[in-house]
């Protein structure tokens, strides 16, 4: 059995991507748990001179989509590895019209993945933003209590942010890749489809010309039966 190096680098694909869904799936979703489900992503506030932070919360749908793209990451990786685990196994490979699908399935999830990245990134840097106008640096921020209303754990939001979007970009790095492979597999497909249609043209040709000499010599064997025949009766008047 030949070794498919297309199928096996998107079985790899899929695979990283699966670990990496959940370096997005885990950190958002403690970072909710701890702060009471408001999502720090482009909130803004004020500092009040008790060092509290009187936070304007932005939208959670922020955070949802995040969440949300970090599942379907996860489910469709998934589902991806354990299919093409099987076509390994058993020495085949997609069909055309599969990896048709597969490019789609695969471009819509880098959009998503890019769009939950910058979601990350930009929100996270509005938010890091208002923590720098009172500590030297974001980082310093967390650990504080500097919103005693909402009673929001601000001990783990760096970390968690910045696993976060470590896992949202590798994401996006991924499916790219998962993109790639699926469009060059498509090409492969292609390619050997205009060669079966060269192939049989080719023979069709081959066949037609290989014809065109029997039916002469069918030809002129009949011309000359028959001017045999016709001799032979004139012989026998």
């Amino acid at each position: 059995m030949t070794l498919n190096v297309l199928l096996v680098s998107q079985i790899s694909g899929y695979f990283i991507s699966l670990i990496l869904s959940l370096c997005i799936i885990i950190p958002m979703s403690l970072h909710q748990e701890e702060f009471r489900g408001y999502c720090l992503l482009f909130s803004t506030g004020t500092w009040a001179e008790t060092g509290q932070f009187d936070v304007s919360w932005a939208s959670q749908a922020y955070c949802n989509y995040t969440i949300f793209v970090g599942v379907l990451l996860f489910v469709i990786s998934a589902f991806q590895f354990y299919r093409m685990s099987v076509f390994a196994y058993k020495g085949v490979d997609s069909s055309f019209l599969s990896a048709f699908i597969d490019v789609i399935v695969c471009f819509i999830l880098c959009l998503f993945s890019f769009i939950a990245s910058g979601i990350i990134t930009y929100g996270f840097m509005i938010w890091c933003k208002s923590m720098t106008k009172r500590f030297p640096s974001c980082e310093l921020a967390a650990g504080n209590e500097i919103d005693k209303k909402d009673s929001i754990d601000t001990s783990g939001f760096f970390i968690e942010l910045g696993a976060a979007q470590f896992g949202a970009w590798t994401s996006w790095a991924c499916w790219v890749g998962l993109t790639v492979f699926a469009v060059l597999k498509l090409c492969r497909y292609h390619q050997l489809e205009n060669m079966r249609v060269s192939m049989f043209r080719e023979r069709q040709r081959l066949i037609n010309e290989g014809m065109c000499p029997v039916l002469a010599n069918k030809s002129s064997k009949t011309v000359s039966e028959s001017n045999t025949t016709s001799d032979t009766e004139k012989n026998k008047a």
